[in-house]
Parts: C-alpha cells; sequence; structure tokens
C-alpha cells in the first residue's frame, strides 16, 4: 500500500478510536515500556506529548522524572526537531504544531545523549520502517542514531503492518512496543524476533476483557 494511503487509513482508525479504547491501550503500552531492561537502564529518557489520539506518555513521564532520569522531549526550532530537557510536568508550553514542548529554561540536549528515544508514528512494520506525518523531521534529527539499540517506537498493534516501503531517508527503529507485544529488530540481518512482554497483567485486565 502506498504510504498516502497507508497514512490516510491508519489516521482514520486512529481517530476512530474512543477515548477509553485509547486511554486504555496507552496504559497497556506504557507498562510494556516501562517494563523494558532498556528503559529500566537508561538515564536519559526522550519522549514526546501526544496528539490526535497518539499513545499518551504521561504515565512514563511521570515515572522517569519520579525515577531520577533526566527527560527530554521534542522542541521545533526554524523547522528542525530538538530535544530539551523537561524540569517537570508543570513546566511546558504550548510550541509548534499546539504540541506541549518544555519551557525554554530547560537545556537542549544532543539526540546522541539519550539512552533511549521514543517515537510516536502512523504507521510501523517488522523491520523497523516508519510512517510519520511525512514532514520528516524525526527521520533529519535521528538518522544518525539507527541501529544503535536506542529508538524504541510506541503503537496500537493495528498499525503495525507486514511491510512498508520504506526510503534510504527514513529512519528505522530498533524496538516496537503495542498494547500486544514488544518487536526487537535486527536491523543488520533484517529479521526480527518478537519477545512476549513481562508483564504481570492477565487477560481479564486489559481493556479488550472489559
Amino acid at each position: 500500500m502506498p504510504k498516502t494511503k497507508l497514512r490516510r487509513v491508519m489516521l482514520d482508525r486512529r481517530k476512530a478510536l474512543s477515548t477509553d479504547e485509547y486511554k486504555g491501550k496507552s496504559i497497556l503500552i506504557q507498562q510494556r515500556l516501562i517494563s523494558l531492561e532498556e528503559y529500566a537502564a537508561a538515564k536519559v529518557v526522550a519522549l514526546y506529548s501526544s496528539i490526535h489520539n497518539e499513545v499518551e506518555m504521561d504515565m512514563v513521564m511521570t515515572h522517569a522524572l519520579s525515577s531520577g532520569k533526566k527527560v527530554v522531549l521534542p522542541t521545533m526550532s526554524d523547522g528542525v526537531l530538538l530535544l530539551r530537557e523537561l524540569t517537570g510536568v508543570s513546566n511546558m508550553r504550548q510550541g509548534t504544531f499546539g504540541i506541549l514542548e518544555p519551557c525554554e529554561s530547560g537545556k537542549i540536549v544532543d539526540p546522541c545523549q539519550a539512552d533511549i528515544i521514543v517515537l510516536p508514528g502512523i504507521a510501523f512494520d517488522l523491520s523497523g520502517h516508519r510512517v510519520g506525518y511525512g514532514k520528516g523531521c524525526y527521520d533529519k534529527a535521528l538518522h544518525r542514531l539507527e541501529g544503535e539499540g536506542k529508538l524504541v517506537a510506541v503503537c496500537y498493534d493495528f498499525q503495525l503492518v507486514d511491510e512498508i516501503m520504506g526510503e534510504p531517508h527514513d529512519v528505522r527503529v530498533d524496538v516496537i512496543v503495542t498494547e500486544q507485544r514488544v518487536v526487537y529488530v535486527c536491523q543488520s540481518e533484517k529479521t526480527l524476533q518478537s519477545f512476549a512482554s513481562k508483564t504481570m497483567l492477565s487477560d481479564s485486565e486489559s481493556p479488550e476483557g472489559h
């Protein structure tokens, strides 16, 4: 499916999620993310502020700050995506596209200093290819970090497809977390391993079970 059509189809499906659906799925995804060894070991965590029914990050943000991790969020400057330190959940302002970002008092942090970088997206495939909004902000900012094990995508399971026709400039992620699974992508061999998430959740605790 062409990227433009895939983007439209996935945006429509995401928009159609009820508040209970996307909040319930977001909680499960955030719990899986927090349970990752990569997250536990990280001292600097790059997150994002969600919009338009994206997977929420408020739980992870609060957990990271209370655990003493440095949290950085995207901010735009002259069309370039930068990462700025967040000193507290109340120290945010509305930025480009109406997305919440840290106040200017937060220091700019080089992406290389982040131990993991959590990315939203509209669609991902099992080889780590990503479809975003088409502006290329994450691609330009993070391309040099591909294959280092730092790039963690979060999405609803329906956003994970078998194959996306990627382009050379598209950034590829290392790990994909959904409400149902965690996928580790081995980019060097273009193979993958899917691991069951280590959570204590039972089927009855998932939104689908209610």
